[in-house]
């Protein structure tokens, strides 16, 4: 597939928990960082202006309203035309932007790039996905929280862009893709995951079957498959061990003086640890499926998520996922 080296990345000035500096800062580091990036700011005058001012490769595009995170999504998106949001997405749609990325307001974010960049012909619904770090490689998991209730064609769906992004973002050459179920039998769960497993195994390259969830952190797969409801509750429990789990180590280790000794010693390895496991490492989550590229990043986005998305932005970009999943999904029809 043949890849372009100059790529535009629109990026929300005002999206995040951290204000505007914090996304000005990744915005630098990742131009800084790719001679052939160019970024495009959404968002006040006030903001975007003087940022960009006399910058190579950083541009302007000043929006005079924003959508708040308690705001209703979809409301939000229809009456706020000239958002952050919905003009980086519109710039994506007219060609102007190859990928737009936002730290906002998740549901907004969704609800701009269905309406405004629209679906990819043959995508019945888009999906959230997320890179996990594990103990070998990491594992795009998703449906992460679009879709609450799917149907068994929709997690086909979900495979087949799940397989995409990690070919084309994570250079995987045939990712292994599993299901998510509550034991290895293909028999084992409820009808949607039974029936789903049929599909899977008999469209999707690559299918090992279903996967447990104690084996997620290992790697047992690349991409996990299953509907929204039961990934963001998977994600968000992984997440929140990792996150204890660090701290008790961090505890232990800061308890008596030998043990902070230890510490010492041990303070590269943990250091690289903690980077393995931190989500921040990956940047955003990639919503597949829309005619476009869109990353979603979290609330509490700092400089290196914002780093770390707008590179996977571009990376999708020249690699041409938009066309990768479009493809995949045609041999199904």
């Amino acid at each position: 597939m043949a890849q372009r080296s100059e790529v535009a990345v629109c990026v929300d000035a005002v999206g995040g928990d951290h204000g505007p500096e914090e996304v000005l800062r990744g915005v630098a580091a990742a131009v800084a960082d790719d001679e052939a990036l160019t970024v495009i700011l959404t968002g006040p005058d006030e903001i975007v202006t003087p940022f960009a001012a006399g910058k190579d490769r950083i541009v302007a595009h000043p929006t005079t309203e924003i959508i708040a995170m308690d705001e209703h999504p979809a409301a939000a998106v229809r009456s706020k035309k000239d958002s952050s949001i919905v003009v980086g997405c519109r710039l994506v749609k007219e060609g102007r932007a190859d990928a737009f990325f936002s730290a906002g307001s998740t549901g907004a974010i969704m609800a701009a790039a269905t309406l405004v960049m629209g679906r990819i012909k043959g995508i019945q619904r888009p999906a959230i996905g997320a890179v996990i770090p594990t103990g070998a490689e990491p594992v795009v998991l998703l449906d992460i929280g679009a879709n609450a209730d799917c149907k068994p064609e929709n997690l086909l769906q979900f495979a087949h862009m799940g397989s995409a992004y990690a070919k084309v973002v994570l250079g995987l050459k045939s990712p292994r893709v599993g299901l998510l179920n509550i034991g290895e039998e293909r028999t084992k769960g409820s009808l949607l995951a039974q029936e789903a497993h049929a599909l899977m195994s008999a469209h999707v390259p690559g299918f090992v079957g279903n996967i447990e969830g104690r084996d997620v952190p290992f790697g047992a797969a690349d991409v996990i498959v299953t509907d929204g409801f039961t990934g963001n509750v998977a994600l968000k429990l992984l997440e929140g061990v990792s996150s204890s789990l660090l701290g008790q180590v961090k505890a232990a280790l800061t308890e008596t003086a030998f043990s902070r000794l230890t510490a010492l010693a041990a303070r590269p390895a943990l250091t690289r640890l903690k980077l393995r496991l931190d989500p921040d490492t990956y940047g955003g989550a990639p919503l597949l499926g829309v005619d476009g590229i869109c990353i979603i990043g979290h609330g509490s986005s700092n400089r290196a998520a914002v780093y770390a998305a707008i590179k996977g932005a571009a990376r999708a970009s020249r690699g041409g996922l938009r066309t990768a999943i479009a493809d995949a999904v045609t041999l199904d029809r």
